[in-house]
């Protein structure tokens, strides 16, 4: 979502700000800004819409400095404006960014308000500076005002604070927002992410829950919740991956779905062994928890619940595991039931998504077993807070739409089905069939790329639709589920998935020549059924485009396209059967002329409820 940069340094830091938060540009944004200290005070810029309009205003103005904070912002409170772009101000002198939402915001404007000051914005976010900017008239360190204000904070905030007073000096304070300190030599650096700072640092410090900090050129100073000076772990990067470039693609969606060989290659690394699938891939102690596994929840929201769904399927069928899956927003509002022995999953591409990673932290009061995530962001919030953790390994993933990081979480959980049927009584044929199938997935998947050509010209008939259907059986459904949504997310189509044996019991009122009806049908046991509910479609004229296994017989005519894909084993077929779908929205959010790396109104990291 909103991205947060900050440096203080022995040099101009405006250029590595602005550089910085063009990394952080795929989670997602309506408006930058930034707030330089120089000779001048305090100068402020902020732009609505991209930040090359930010950019462009910095060479208007040359406005430079030793240090400063910038922001991208995701609008929560208040609309798209000006005013409400980030950096705030309160009295010229304090600057604020603000990662998360302060839900006693309204009540803390009024008590502000009633001091005297004066709102310029409809932000939860301008509270903060002014809190800020009244604590300091009781002490004269910028530290103790920033712990005085988050005490009076409700909600979650990732925040960097600057006083003009203090030149060199920047305070953050982290509850439900990530932020990590960037260090280097005359010179320290603090983002909401550490892509922002990988031009300049690859040494990181974490921040954690409830942690407040003091950072200078020179020192960084960290305290807890209860105000105890703490050190945390210093980490270096070896991030491989970069929002530096598409190379030959024309956007980071289809270079990442392009790089999904690679990406599961990655992934299953030294965590296969023959026909075996390694335990240990999930943590040191992973064996020792999986053999009281008796039940599986799965937590997740958007994509990551997609990949969720399929991994019921899968364990239920092949691991012998029970399995509940639940929308995360959801999990956290409601009285549930902890089934004896059971294992919590949290799946997240970025690890801090603000429902998911709530519902962990819930759940941990709640009596389960134990607790893993599958994640792509080792140094995350889930990743430190869980028991276990699979890390996918996708890489960063900068196109908004997830793509790679997908089917890396599906790669995870299929070798979750295999370990925890391990101890569940899965036969070793089946474990050696997950292990093989797992490990000639990243071939199946260049191979489904070789149908790109035949999908950009499918993608021309939809560029007059305005509405969709996505048909799937068994653990496809999931995947119609998914495909749907991309579509949605980047086209602007609206489009809805269905299990294909529910077409009688309503959305079969819908068909007609005007509602393109999509079909995922890998050759499987359920492929007959699938055929009947082909039938019901074309009868009620609908027209049908069918991703179909070769082996499955489909054949083209007036009333439906069929697209072949190679046939797979159908442990892989909802992984595999993916690609094609990512394909068919990108090419018709191409058609459409929308934006497809940063789709409106999204953002790539949900840190927000």
């Amino acid at each position: 979502m909103c991205g947060i940069v900050g440096a203080t340094a022995e040099r101009r830091v405006a250029g590595i700000l602005l550089e910085g938060l063009r990394r952080l540009e795929y989670r997602g944004y309506d408006s930058a800004g930034m707030a330089l200290l120089n000779d001048e005070g305090l100068q402020q810029l902020r732009r609505v819409g991209k930040v090359q309009a930010l950019a462009d205003a910095l060479e208007e103005t040359g406005a430079n400095g030793f240090s400063g904070i910038a922001h991208t912002r995701w609008a929560t409170h208040g609309g798209v404006t000006e005013a409400n772009a980030h950096p705030h101000f309160s009295n010229s002198t304090i600057a604020v960014v603000h990662n998360g939402i302060i839900e006693n915001h309204e009540s803390l404007r009024k008590k502000l308000q009633d001091l005297g000051y004066v709102f310029t914005s409809q932000t939860d976010t301008e509270v903060i500076c002014h809190l800020m900017h009244h604590e300091l008239k009781s002490t004269d360190d910028l530290l103790t005002a920033l712990q005085a204000t988050v005490k009076q904070l409700e909600g979650a905030y990732g925040t960097v604070i600057m006083d003009k007073r203090r030149p060199g000096e920047l305070v953050v304070a982290r509850s439900g927002s990530p932020l990590v300190i960037g260090l280097g030599i005359g010179e320290n650096f603090i983002a909401s992410d550490q892509l922002a700072l990988l031009p300049v640092t690859r040494e990181f410090i974490y921040l954690e829950e409830g942690d407040v900090a003091r950072v200078t050129r020179d020192k960084v100073e960290i305290f807890d919740h209860q105000g105890a000076a703490v050190q945390r772990e210093q980490q270096t990067s070896d991030l491989q991956y970069d929002a530096g470039g598409k190379g030959e693609y024309r956007h980071y969606m289809l270079k990442e779905i392009h790089e999904q060989p690679f990406a599961v290659r990655n992934s299953l690394e030294g965590r296969v062994n023959g026909d075996e699938i390694m335990v240990n891939a999930f943590g040191e102690n992973a064996a020792e928890i999986f053999k009281d596994i008796r039940h599986v929840q799965i937590i997740a929201c958007g994509t990551s619940y997609h990949a969720g769904m399929v991994a019921r399927y899968w364990l239920e069928a092949y691991a012998g595991v029970s399995c509940n899956v639940e929308i995360a927003s959801e999990f956290r509002y409601r009285k549930s039931h902890v089934f004896p022995g059971s294992l919590l999953v949290t799946i997240s591409q970025s690890g801090e998504t603000a429902d998911t990673l709530a519902a962990l932290r819930l759940a941990k009061t709640l009596g389960y077993r134990s607790s893993l995530t599958i994640c792509n962001v080792a140094t995350s919030s889930m990743v430190r807070e869980s028991d276990l953790a699979f890390l996918t390994r996708a890489g960063a993933e900068i196109g908004v739409a997830s793509t790679k990081a997908f089917t890396t979480q599906l790669v995870g959980l299929l070798m979750l089905v295999s370990a925890l049927g391990h101890f569940n009584g899965m036969d070793k044929a089946t474990e050696a069939r997950i292990a093989h199938a797992l490990s000639t997935l990243p071939t199946k998947l260049e191979q489904s790329l070789k149908i790109t050509a035949e999908i950009e010209e499918l993608a021309e008939e939809f560029a007059d639709k305005d509405h969709s259907l996505f048909l799937g059986r068994g653990d496809q459904y999931p995947i119609a589920m998914e495909g749907a949504l991309k579509l949605k997310e980047i086209s602007y189509i609206h489009a809805e998935a269905y299990a294909a044996g529910e077409l009688k019991h309503g959305p079969l009122a819908l068909i007609d020549a005007e509602m393109p009806v999509i079909v995922v049908a890998p050759n499987n046991e359920l492929l007959e059924k699938l055929k009947s509910n082909v039938e019901e479609v074309r009868a009620r004229g609908g027209i049908m485009y069918v991703f179909a296994d070769k082996d499955a017989h489909f054949a083209s005519d007036d009333t439906m396209r069929v697209i072949n894909l190679d046939h797979v084993d159908e442990l892989v077929a909802p992984i595999v059967y993916t690609i094609p779908l990512q394909l068919l929205s990108y090419y018709v959010a191409i058609i459409k002329g929308t934006d497809v790396d940063q789709p409106r109104n999204l953002a790539k990291s949900v840190t927000v409820e």
